[in-house]
């Protein structure tokens, strides 16, 4: 029996890797039991409530929380990167007909290559820790630019220009929507997308640390993150919760609705969590920041929250289901003007931060990621016939 064998036969493996640990980690832990997580040693719901994002932005790149000076620097020095190579900027146009209604993030899949490719992206082994920040920051400060050109791109519209005199937020949805948008709508997104940073050994970021330790460039490690991202039982989920409110409608088919669903044992979209036994604690703050706003958009959506809730506690006692991030996420971003095909997209615009930390993290390791695997099929090896 070989070592791997040996192994694979003691060793009970939860199905899919629930419970595993890795690796350690500095960027960050989700607490599901508590209803908490952080970035370093912040709370992220609390820099999502009193930072902007390039200071979040510097604290996962960097390690710590920027001064005014250095935050003044920094938001200059990701600013001056968001524009893109030639090279790509004359390929979007194939990329987004090609892509057609695969839409903006299959197209950000190609579209990282080609930016890795352009700007001469190494790979990870073979670069020094500065030349690696520099990369995700290049990478990172172009992803909104080509999410929104993608977009516009596929709607028949002239991509827009970055610019280099507003924030992150503010400047992506300045390129999605072709108008400068109000404070209130950028400190919105800008909530929103702090809050999405990082959440743990999730499939993209785990598939994103895979990739990097390998050696691979940073543009590589993105794009399969990207890849990772794009399947519906992970990024998808934002635009179906709104699907949900607006299959329900009206307050009077909350409870006929939701009964009839569960009890054909489908899911409510965007409520439950694999990780939160409590209430998600960056649901909450979504909730505030689009009570900011009000209406009635919001205000039925918190009714269907209060009677799913109700419901979902009646016909499966004993599971705590809440609301999690996709649920308010689609009412913020639909109050802000982002489109619904945009909300996933938008979600990486935010977690490609989170992905970039962890890459830099998983590049100081110089040991591949290769577990093995327990083989369950027929038999012991035997000759091949006419071998």
């Amino acid at each position: 029996m070989s070592v791997n064998e040996a192994v694979a036969a003691r060793v009970e493996v939860p199905r899919g890797l629930a419970g595993v640990v890795v690796t350690d980690t500095r960027i960050g832990d989700v607490r599901g039991d508590q209803g908490f997580y952080h970035y370093r040693q912040y709370s992220a719901v609390d820099l999502a409530r009193s930072r902007g994002f390039e200071d979040v932005w510097h604290l996962l790149v960097h390690g710590e929380l920027p001064d005014a000076r250095r935050a003044e620097a920094f938001t200059a020095e990701t600013a001056a990167l968001r524009m893109l190579p030639d090279e790509v900027r004359k390929a979007l146009p194939v990329v987004a007909a090609a892509g057609g209604r695969s839409g903006p993030l299959a197209g950000m899949r190609t579209a990282l290559s080609l930016l890795g490719a352009a700007k001469g992206f190494r790979p990870v082994y073979d670069i020094d820790a500065d030349r690696r920040r520099r990369d995700t920051l290049e990478a990172t400060a172009a992803v909104p630019t080509l999410l929104t050109a993608l977009y516009r791109l596929g709607n028949g519209l002239e991509p827009v220009e970055p610019r280099e005199d507003l924030s992150y937020a503010a400047n992506y949805l300045y390129m999605l929507t072709g108008k400068e948008p109000d404070e209130e709508r950028v400190r919105a997104i800008e909530q929103y997308l702090i809050s999405t940073i990082d959440h743990g050994f999730n499939a993209s970021t785990f598939t994103a640390r895979v990739i990097a330790s390998t050696g691979a460039d940073v543009a590589a490690c993105l794009a399969g993150a990207v890849a990772a991202l794009s399947g519906p039982l992970h990024g998808g989920a934002p635009s179906r919760a709104l699907d949900t409110l607006d299959a329900i409608g009206v307050p009077e088919r909350i409870d006929s609705w939701v009964r009839e669903h569960v009890l054909a044992g489908e899911r409510i979209m965007g409520f439950g969590h694999a990780i939160y036994r409590t209430e998600d604690p960056r649901s909450r703050m979504l909730r505030e920041v689009a009570q900011r706003f009000g209406g009635p958009r919001v205000a039925f959506a918190v009714e269907v929250e209060r009677h799913v809730e109700a419901i979902l506690a009646e016909l499966k006692p004993g599971r705590a289901l809440h609301t999690n991030v996709e649920y308010y996420a689609g009412v913020v971003m639909e109050l802000c003007g982002v489109p619904r095909e945009m909300f996933t997209p938008t979600f990486a615009a935010a977690r490609v931060v989170g992905w970039s930390a962890n890459i830099l993290e998983q590049a100081e390791d110089s040991k591949i990621i290769r577990p093995v695997a327990r083989y369950v099929g027929e038999g012991a090896p035997v000759a091949v016939p006419g071998a």
